[in-house]
């Protein structure tokens, strides 16, 4: 029985097929980068995807459904609903990535600080966390809007202050496990400094739950933009956000109600996506949350 040799080209398509990483293999990660990086690539290049102007009116075609010309159907001022909701995609995201990415950095640092140092520092700090986690976040986004006035910044900013906290309370507490580690022992004995120690050993083993609680967060921060929006704290008229044109399109849900499903639709498979995607890289990077899950 002889031994058959593959041919050259067998053995290159052999070597060159793609596969993921076994860990990578997670419906939910999956699920949830495709829908994310749609929405985001549809926020980045909306100026190129929108068919419309803006505040491009139609008059005769007010309130019409999906057509060739209108892909997504028109509000009742005649403007195309597809390049409105683009566009709202971008303000929605860019309001999300400022306020996640404000209290993460806010929020990781006072963490660090806290677990690392203990003693009078963390009860400070802690006691500090505590007072905004007291107060309900509802109430102190509208006290803050309404003080700074409607606007993307000021509506990022509102987040920042009730969602540092997260982030504070867990990198504590890793903090404070990881403190005690062995190479961590062994930069303190050399001489390293806090500030080294911090940064260099200690958060990058951090990362981890940083970037779980910052996916989750950004669809949370969708959902308090698309919430000050329909109650009209959020950016004013004419800006094409989401929450708006949910609110605008509860006026004319009786007879007219695909405004108002269109922007509902939107914001729920935005924010499943951010869900989906935190849970996957959850289960990724901590799998030990996976097999009690299992259990």
């Amino acid at each position: 029985m002889s031994d058959v040799t593959p041919s050259p080209v067998t053995a290159l398509r052999t070597r060159t097929r793609f596969r993921l990483p076994k860990k990578l293999r997670n419906a939910s990660l999956i699920a949830g980068a495709l829908i994310t990086s749609t929405i985001v690539l549809l926020a980045i290049f909306a100026p190129f995807v929108a068919t419309h102007d803006l505040l491009q009116m139609d008059m005769p075609n007010r309130f019409s459904g999906p057509s060739g010309e209108h892909w997504l159907g028109t509000d009742n001022f005649g403007r195309d609903l597809w390049s409105r909701l683009v566009a709202g995609a971008r303000i929605s995201l860019s309001i999300a990535v400022i306020a996640v990415g404000l209290a993460a950095i806010i929020g990781t640092i006072i963490g660090l600080v806290a677990g690392y140092f203990g003693g009078w520092i963390d009860l400070v700090l802690m006691r500090i966390t505590d007072v905004f986690l007291g107060f309900p976040p509802l109430v102190l986004v509208l006290a803050i809007v309404a003080v700074l006035g409607p606007g993307l910044l000021n509506v990022a900013l509102s987040l920042v202050i009730v969602t540092w906290t997260e982030y504070a309370r867990v990198v504590r507490a890793t903090t404070l496990s990881l403190r005690e580690q062995n190479y961590v022992q062994a930069a303190r004995a050399l001489g390293a400094s806090p500030v080294r120690i911090l940064f260099r050993e200690i958060l990058p083993n951090s990362l981890g739950p940083i970037i779980v609680l910052a996916s989750l967060g950004l669809g949370t921060a969708i959902i308090w933009e698309s919430a000050l929006s329909f109650l009209g704290f959020g950016l004013p008229p004419p800006a094409p956000t989401w929450g708006w044109s949910l609110s605008y399109g509860t006026r004319f849900i009786r007879d007219e109600p695909w405004m108002s499903i269109i922007s509902g639709a939107t914001i729920m498979v935005t924010v499943l996506g951010f869900n989906l995607l935190g849970d996957g890289l959850r289960d990724v990077l901590d799998p030990r949350h996976q097999t009690r899950g299992k259990g």
